[in-house]
């Protein structure tokens, strides 16, 4: 069952650095790069994107998520979970795309603990969709905005599979951070598991479904028309430098400063 309730996040908006999740989504375009080619010229006009969506069910899309991980990990399987049922229901460009590329996000990027691979995959899924952002303008950075917050603020996991891999009840944690080294650690110490334990794995499973069913969830309503963004704060445009919520925890005392900040 989802659990949409997040009264718990125990945090203020004003206290999220989203510059991680610009960082991420302009990382993701950049790997695109050599991927997508450019759709053929019509009536003088080339696109490359948007991709065009269909409304999907969110719990169908986070059991795909929950089973693709234990294949491909989080990010691959965030994508796969959307991009798999878009290939059955509208064909191109999701027939060509090759997610399970995106393999390399699994452990924040190749086990190096950066940004989580949930929020990453579910970023590229929704700015292929929504489409890019054009210098003065942000609108194609909203939702992945978005979802870089909510995974910062968001009691995970939320979903619960019909058919768990593990039955062990595991713990719930509030990362405060996008970042797998921070998310996966808060996780190991309040469970008291390491990071090769099966309860870890299917943790990490359950979240990137978590991941998959907002970003659905968010997407449905952007095709109803009725998606607005919520977040609120840009570290880049308030401090003069991108960064991302928690810098404390891993900086310290040397927290990076903007000249004349």
């Amino acid at each position: 069952m989802q659990d949409q309730n997040n009264d718990s996040k125990g945090i203020s908006r004003r206290n999220i650095l989203i510059g991680t999740g610009a960082l991420a989504a302009g990382t993701a375009v950049a790997h695109l790069g050599g991927l997508i080619k450019p759709a053929e010229a019509t009536g003088g006009k080339t696109e490359k994107w948007p991709w065009p969506y269909e409304k999907l069910d969110p719990a169908k899309t986070a059991e795909i998520c929950y089973n693709e991980w234990y294949r491909v990990f989080c990010g691959a399987a965030v994508i796969n979970s959307v991009f798999s049922q878009l290939r059955e229901k509208i064909g191109e460009p999701y027939i060509s795309f090759p997610s399970d590329a995106f393999v390399f996000l699994e452990g924040g990027q190749v086990g190096w603990g950066t940004i989580c691979g949930s929020p990453a995959g579910a970023n590229i899924v929704a700015n292929l969709i929504i489409g890019p952002r054009i210098a003065g303008d942000e609108a194609g950075h909203h939702m992945a905005t978005d979802i870089m917050q909510w995974y910062s603020e968001t009691t995970l996991p939320t979903f619960t599979p019909k058919k768990p891999r593990l039955t062990a009840k595991l713990p719930t944690t509030i990362s405060e951070s996008p970042l797998c080294h921070i998310s996966v650690g808060k996780w190991m110490k309040a469970a008291n598991k390491p990071l090769k334990s099966p309860e870890r794995k299917d943790r990490c499973t359950r979240v990137a479904a978590s991941t998959a069913y907002e970003l659905v969830t968010m997407l449905n309503d952007w095709k109803d028309g009725t998606y607005e963004s919520t977040s609120d704060f840009s570290c880049a445009k308030e401090n003069g430098i991108t960064g991302q919520f928690n810098c404390m925890e891993c900086h310290g005392d040397d927290v990076p400063q903007a000249p004349g900040a």
